[in-house]
């Protein structure tokens, strides 16, 4: 049964988003794809952080077996901002959902620049604790799936994700702005 409350939030206005808060919000945006677009090693400036939380991820879930900890670093990456999304859909904040989801779907960018290297393993890892235990997790985790032949062309599709993510997240942004 879905609580009460839940239900209750969902009916609730959505927080307008007036006309130069959204040109602002767009201009932000539509620098940050141009910024995405210019890029040339994968590595966005926001990586920084996702860098961060994706090590995290690996601490966090590593406490539920080997496994978990493998994947935990991806999860953990696009739990934040989902999690952050829910809240901000929940509280009907607009430009915070539409930001939260947008940097959801930028770490599937970031996601498939480190697939792509599965096989070729050119880029630079970082690793929390011993080195020596660390590994490239998507060369491991395509190898136990037996997906590495399939690197590049998953990547491609995890990239594609995302790029369509951002640009339904601004769109949405633009459709709730309007209806206010």
């Amino acid at each position: 049964m879905i609580p009460r409350e839940f239900l209750e939030a969902l009916e609730e206005e959505w927080q307008p988003v007036g006309k130069a808060a959204l040109a602002g919000w767009l201009v932000f945006y539509g620098l940050f794809l141009l910024h995405a677009l210019a890029d040339d090693d994968g590595f966005l400036l926001i990586d920084h952080v996702n860098l961060i939380v994706h090590e995290a991820g690996h601490l966090l879930f590593g406490w539920l077996g080997a496994t978990l900890g493998l994947w935990g670093g991806t999860l953990l990456e696009l739990l934040v901002p989902l999690a952050l999304a829910a809240y901000f859909t929940f509280h009907r904040q607009t430009t915070g959902a539409a930001f939260a989801a947008f940097f959801f779907f930028e770490n599937f960018l970031y996601i498939a620049t480190y697939m792509a290297d599965a096989r070729v393993q050119m880029l630079p890892l970082v690793t929390v604790g011993d080195p020596s235990l660390g590994g490239h997790d998507w060369f491991q985790i395509f190898s136990r799936l037996g997906l590495l032949p399939h690197d590049t062309l998953i990547a491609g599709w995890t990239r594609a994700l995302g790029w369509a993510g951002m640009l339904a997240s601004m769109a949405w942004l633009v459709k709730r702005a309007r209806a206010n």
